[in-house]
């Protein structure tokens, strides 16, 4: 299976809570994706004041590209804040995080697993 394929139209998929993070104001919109391999393009959204750091550090199994569309974050650990425009590519096992959002943002999210080198 893959990404469905899919002309402009409105997401049919509401903005869900990610992990439970709903009580610390972040949420994403699955734009597509499949299932079977693991990618997805979905939005992220943090709501103003929303804060990672009770998860401490993030680290995932698979890629991840990052661009936010709107608002601001700040990598805790790295005591810098982005902004609109600006993008991440983050490879598996790359550190990042943990992040707090004063303004709330929104980010465009891809995520791929890393490739089955037996396939």
């Amino acid at each position: 299976m893959n990404k469905p394929e899919l002309e402009f139209h409105e997401p049919s998929v509401g903005w869900q809570k990610v992990n439970g993070d709903a009580e610390r104001g972040i949420w994403e919109q699955i734009l597509a994706a499949d299932p079977l391999r693991g990618d997805s393009t979905l939005l992220q959204r943090y709501d103003p004041g929303a804060d990672t750091t009770a998860g401490g550090v993030i680290v995932h199994d698979y890629w991840e590209e990052v661009m936010i569309l709107s608002g601001e974050l700040t990598d805790l650990t790295l005591g810098k804040t982005f902004t609109a425009g600006m993008y991440a590519c983050r490879p598996p096992g790359m550190a990042h995080g943990p992040y707090a959002s004063g303004r709330g943002c929104r980010m465009l999210v891809i995520v791929r697993p890393e490739p089955d080198p037996t396939m």
